[in-house]
């Protein structure tokens, strides 16, 4: 070949590959494109508040952690959890009122670790509890001292006095469980599910004492570990003892549930309160650190 024809052969060549250069470049360009996001469904309203409060770290309901960010999640709330549970053991009621009044989205931080821990039990207290109102008199006045999310209130057709620390449900009486705004004898119903939780207990039932009717029950299911003489926990027998001496009768004792213990109490038509009761020492429900 000549060169002249050499030359003209070699810049089709060139242009030939420039040409498939450039459409190489406009495809790889092409597929770099970004690609619109696949469509999501949008939180709802109490799971972004749950998010603001800390609770994001928590694993979704229903699915197992299944990547290292998740497991360091889990990991965190379980220890806000620990935290705070161990925080409501071990202050009184009043400390705990005010510590959650100043920072009240721990409490939502708290009853998510809460659920999360219910939920591994065969059988709820509180699900017994409403099973027993609705088998009862529906014209009674319920009190739930500690009501969470109040789901006695939610469940039966009882008028249910709600009483919690903290609560953004306005039904919800957020005060110390010592000192309620219930009018004295007003009502049938006193319940305290899982919730003898501070160190001044005893004051709790006083309350409840002051706001039952004569006749009128007290429910108490509490974890079985807090009422083991065996485990370091108090006899349910003296436990049982000194809320008689506070004025009831203990009509019966439930243990057959090895996650709780339930009891019944009627308060008397007529007793005088022993001024200086031998409470005995509930054990604090702690959860080992890891």
């Amino acid at each position: 070949m000549e060169p002249q024809q050499e030359s003209t052969a070699a810049g089709r060549k060139r242009r030939r590959r420039g040409g498939a250069g450039k459409r190489q470049k406009a495809s790889s360009s092409s597929q770099q494109a970004p690609q619109p996001a696949a469509p999501s469904d949008a939180p709802s309203q109490p799971e972004k508040r749950r998010r603001k409060a800390g609770e994001a770290a928590a694993i979704p309901k229903g699915r197992k952690p299944t990547s290292l960010l998740d497991k360091m999640r889990a990991r965190l709330a379980g220890g806000h959890f620990r935290m705070l549970n161990e925080k409501l053991y071990t202050c009184s009621g009043q400390d705990a009122f005010d510590y959650f009044k100043n920072e009240p989205k721990l409490f939502d931080v708290y009853h998510a670790g809460y659920q999360e821990q219910m939920s591994q039990w065969p059988e709820k207290p509180v699900n017994v509890i409403i099973n027993w109102l609705k088998s009862h008199n529906k014209s009674w006045t319920v009190a739930d001292f500690g009501c969470g999310n109040a789901a006695v209130a939610k469940n039966v057709k009882n008028k249910v006095f709600s009483i919690d620390l903290v609560s953004d449900d306005p039904s919800v009486i957020s005060c110390d469980m010592a000192h309620t705004p219930l009018e004295p004898s007003s009502v049938d119903v006193a319940i305290f599910c899982l919730s003898l939780m501070g160190t001044n207990f005893p004051s709790y039932l006083q309350e409840a004492n002051r706001v039952l009717k004569p006749s009128g029950w007290l429910l108490i299911a509490e974890v079985r570990s807090r009422l083991g003489p065996n485990t370091g926990g108090a006899d349910p027998d003296k436990f049982a003892e000194a809320i008689s001496q506070l004025g009831f009768s203990l009509v019966s004792k439930d243990m057959n549930n090895k996650m709780f213990v339930l009891f019944y109490f009627r308060k008397k038509e007529k007793s005088k309160v022993v001024e200086k009761i031998d409470w005995p020492q509930l054990k604090p429900c702690l959860y080992k650190r890891r």
